[in-house]
């Protein structure tokens, strides 16, 4: 049996997924497009969190609300609701990070038909004194809001019970990744990313049962580390919609053994260390991890996570990978570079729309970037 392939089913279907979720439990969904939706609310409320990617479909309707130049997975993820495939959404939680996501809760709010809207003003800056009393606080607003919206009460064993499963999770998902770093030859980039985007989909209880069985045939099935002539890169973004993108980089002579996505480790990163304000135990969670571009916590912290990934991952180069139009990577990209740079790791940057259009020229582009890059790191 392929262990693999529910997680495909699931990443290549996940509205499908959601609505026999949906009817087989008579449960409610809450969707969301941020790594930041703190999940363990979600979860504690007995609800499926089902985070919403960019649209495969042409974008039409969104045209009528957003600018051209707006990034394709705010445009796809309005096209989606405006044209009925999200009609089995409950409810929306909205976390204030890009302007692009800010201004869509505005536009959803009055145009779409998904239930409840929630909008979770998170601070920007996490490094003050304050930032963990004012993430306390939006997470209890938010709380309140959610029982308010599912007609639920969140108790307190049911909220330490999510915790304890989305850390399981985190711990899970790390070990996989661990993995695929000693051994890419276990299981192949496009595999290892129906995986990470089901995670962000599945009922996670479900998806951490599925999950520990995969670890523990992958375990029992690990061969010993052999030298390969691929090309260790990291992948470096935002939201990764692309599984072609890994068969790409694969047949160009590299393999992507690390990545530092929204919707890859930086979603997964980090644990609960779980105190007696729980709240406050997931808010620190939501501090420490990797920031993305949306938020502060340093001058430097940025440049100084990527480098440190890189050397521990004995990466040979970084592959910026970007959706067109995204302001803040946008932004963060030249002083990524130069960090880089300095370090003498090699990188690459690519901007893509919400569908690979042209795989040839894509592919001339690793294959050259992969040349220039050292044998063994």
């Amino acid at each position: 049996m392929d262990m693999i392939q529910q997680f495909r089913d699931v990443s290549e279907h996940p509205e499908a997924y959601a609505r026999k979720w949906k009817q087989k439990n008579n449960g409610r969904v809450v969707g969301y497009l941020c790594s930041y939706a703190p999940e363990e609310l979600i979860l504690a409320a007995g609800a499926l969190g089902y985070r919403i990617f960019g649209s495969g479909h042409t974008i039409s309707r969104a045209d009528g609300h957003l600018q051209s130049y707006s990034c394709s997975l705010v445009r796809g993820a309005l096209e989606d609701v405006l044209s009925g495939r999200l009609d089995f959404v409950d409810g929306m939680v909205f976390p204030h990070t890009c302007d692009s996501i800010q201004r869509l809760s505005d536009i959803w709010r009055m145009n779409a038909s998904t239930g409840f809207h929630i909008d979770a003003v998170l601070p920007v800056c996490l490094n003050t004194d304050s930032a963990r009393d004012y993430m306390t606080d939006v997470l209890r607003r938010l709380k309140t809001d959610l029982e308010q919206h599912l007609k639920t009460d969140i108790h307190e064993e049911n909220l330490r019970a999510a915790v304890e499963t989305i850390d399981e999770i985190r711990a899970g998902m790390e070990k996989l990744y661990i993995l695929r770093r000693d051994c890419p030859e276990q299981i192949n980039g496009s595999d290892l990313h129906a995986i990470v985007r089901s995670s962000m989909v599945m009922d996670r209880r479900e998806f951490l049962e599925a999950l520990n069985r995969l670890l523990d045939d992958m375990e029992t099935s690990a061969s010993m580390p052999r030298r390969s002539a691929a090309k260790r890169l990291l992948l470096s973004g935002g939201a990764c919609t692309f599984p072609d993108i890994y068969d790409i980089i694969e047949s160009a002579g590299g393999v992507v053994v690390w990545d530092d996505l929204c919707t890859g480790f930086r979603q997964w990163s980090g644990r609960t260390h779980i105190g007696n304000d729980l709240l406050a135990s997931i808010a620190d969670r939501y501090l420490r991890r990797p920031v993305c571009p949306a938020k502060h916590a340093g001058l430097t912290c940025r440049g100084d996570e990527l480098v440190r990934m890189a050397k521990e991952n004995r990466i040979a180069g970084v592959i910026f990978l970007f959706l067109k139009f995204c302001d803040p990577h946008a932004f963060d990209y030249p002083y990524l570079k130069q960090r880089l740079d300095a370090e003498g790791i090699s990188s690459l940057r690519i901007e893509l729309e919400d569908q690979i259009t042209a795989e040839g020229p894509l592919r001339t582009r690793c294959e050259a970037f992969i040349e220039t890059l050292q044998k063994d790191m």
